[in-house]
């Protein structure tokens, strides 16, 4: 492997001499990747909000949140090399940190785009085939669950699928959540006009007319008494509660989401 090969999704160039072998990574989805490709003693750190595996949080150093990475703890860990993403992680730390260390950036908001990620990440930690093969496995699922869905016919579903509660914000189309509510059959009532994540008032989600309004585990943990006062405010949705993991994290999750997403489909 020749030094510099590497290009991130960025576009940006990686100079690593080997396939790194003490790695931190900024964002909870890179750091399930990681593990499912086989690391382990190889991953010096992770964030506080890295859940998965469950046992790494107690094993793992921690470097702080992904929009407030600690850069001490980061250079006390000594990677050779740093997972971040465009989205998750602030541009400023990131960038301070690739001018002392190997920084790869993944840029994720299409199915492709996450495929494309899993199979650039591989070679990175030296498993390739490994990577590989999840990403061929992924594809075959969502395409196996576009194929059910294709089958059955029937109308897409108008959704509002909502990120954040004070203020309230949506995921607009262009989001890589947006690109797994079609794979389950929704079509997003909210476009890009007005950015990706955009800021909505509570009269605008009533006029938007959505079937259904899918409230996340994460990153704001809506409620019960949230969804009641969502149906309140538009009657004629249903107000879900579902697993963001499934649709905003671009890595390892992806095996498991169109399981999930046929299930959640089944049960509207």
């Amino acid at each position: 492997m020749a030094k510099g090969s590497f290009v991130d999704q960025l576009g940006r160039a990686v100079e690593l001499d080997a396939p790194a072998r003490r790695v931190v990574s900024l964002v909870p989805s890179h750091t399930e990747l990681l593990a499912e490709l086989g690391l382990d003693a190889e991953v010096v750190g992770i964030t506080d909000y890295c859940v998965r595996p469950a046992d790494w949080r107690g094993r793992k150093a921690r470097v702080g949140g992904p929009k407030r990475i600690d850069a001490a703890r980061i250079e006390a860990a000594a990677p050779d090399l740093v997972l971040a993403d465009r989205e998750e992680n602030d541009r400023a730390p990131v960038e301070a940190l690739a001018r002392r260390r190997a920084v790869w950036t993944s840029d994720v908001r299409s199915l492709d785009d996450a495929l494309t990620m899993i199979g650039l990440v591989g070679p990175l930690v030296g498993r390739a085939p490994r990577a590989d093969e999840m990403a061929a496995e992924i594809a075959a699922r969502f395409a196996e669950l576009a194929a059910r869905r294709a089958s059955r016919g029937g109308r897409p579903r108008r959704a509002a699928y909502l990120v954040w509660r004070g203020p309230l914000m949506a995921a607009a189309t262009g989001t890589f959540i947006d690109a797994m509510l079609r794979a389950c059959g929704f079509v997003n009532v909210f476009d890009a006009a007005r950015g990706r994540y955009p800021t909505i008032a509570p009269e605008e989600l009533r006029a938007a007319a959505p079937e259904l309004i899918l409230l996340p585990s994460e990153p704001y943990p809506f409620a019960e008494a949230d969804a009641a006062e969502f149906r309140a405010l538009c009657p004629g949705a249903a107000a879900v509660a579902v697993d963001g993991e499934m649709f905003c994290w671009p890595g390892a999750r992806l095996l498991r989401a169109p399981a999930y997403f046929e299930e959640l489909a089944a049960s509207l």
